[in-house]
């Protein structure tokens, strides 16, 4: 039998409602706080709703964050009323957020000075991902604490990775959006392409699919620029915000990624033309710009 613990999660958006509805299915007790009204679902289920961060860190053991981007961390655990304010020794604070792994070093510091560990492990596998329990997970910070953490990962997801120290789990990630961003731009470019020419998109999507070309990216968002299905999965807005963290990673580092700024540039063009909440197969749209021809037409 699953001994019951005591867990906290912060931020109950797209991502977050159905990972703590894991957590609390599993028969957890959870204890929750969102900057938006809190999911009726999961308080009917029995999450106990907290009035701040610091009250959530003040009753759970280990407490999860899942908010969009650097300062929403920061401010989650460091503000007036944060998660650090209700922290006590020998708790446990996991951040499953996207977010910079130069500031995520700085804040595992912090929060290890109190005497608690630290866990960076964001996720991927978007809203689908999330409501399956299929999301990989790619966590940096002490072994000891991963290890200890690993069950309640095991209830969110199916790959999960211990990587390294903290700050590698988000470095991983950006690796990882990296190379999805890089996968959409040239799946984009080759449907234009074939569009404009002449062929069918669709069928060249199926005859591609059972070659090398194949891969998720042609699979799913190949279908959606076909279909126009742009209603997100993942926002453009928020790939947008990890791909800066790519390049503001490699001017630190002093490595070029240039097919990265590339992609970034995409995405930017798509938001400069009101597309930033579209799902981020959307990017085609900044090439179908460009190249005056859509893939396929809009949905009526």
């Amino acid at each position: 039998m699953t001994t019951s613990l005591k867990l906290g999660f912060i931020g109950l958006g797209i991502m977050g409602t159905p990972m703590a509805g894991h957590l609390r299915t599993a028969g957890h007790e959870l204890f929750v706080t969102t900057r938006s009204k809190l999911p009726q679902a999961l308080l009917d289920a029995g999450a106990v709703a907290c009035a701040s961060a610091r009250e959530v860190a003040q009753k759970a053991d280990i407490i999860f964050t899942m908010v969009p981007d650097t300062p929403d961390v920061e401010a989650v655990l460091f503000g007036e009323t944060g998660v650090a304010s209700g922290l006590s020794a020998g708790k446990t604070v996991v951040d499953m957020s996207s977010i910079s792994p130069i500031d995520t070093k700085c804040f595992a510091a912090r929060i290890n000075e109190m005497g608690c560990d630290y866990l960076d492990a964001p996720v991927s596998g978007g809203e689908v991902g999330a409501k399956a329990a299929s999301l990989t997970i790619m966590v940096g910070g002490p072994e000891a604490a991963f290890e200890r953490v690993k069950p309640l990962f095991a209830l969110m997801g199916k790959n999960i990775t211990h990587v390294g120290g903290n700050g590698d789990g988000q470095t991983t990630k950006v690796a990882n959006q990296i190379i999805v961003a890089l996968n959409i731009a040239a799946v984009a470019e080759a449907l234009v392409f074939a569009s404009k020419a002449g062929a069918d998109p669709a069928k060249v999507r199926q005859a591609l699919m059972g070659g090398f070309a194949s891969s998720r990216i042609l699979e799913v968002h190949g279908e959606r620029m076909i279909k126009r299905t742009f209603n997100p999965g993942f926002r453009i807005g928020l790939h947008q915000k990890d791909l800066n963290l790519a390049l503001a990673g490699a001017r630190a580092l002093g490595v070029a990624l240039p097919q990265t700024a590339g992609a970034a540039q995409l995405m930017q063009a798509c938001a400069a033309n009101g597309l930033k909440e579209q799902d981020h197969s959307a990017l085609v749209k900044a090439l179908e710009m460009m190249a005056g021809h859509p893939v396929a037409p809009d949905a009526a």
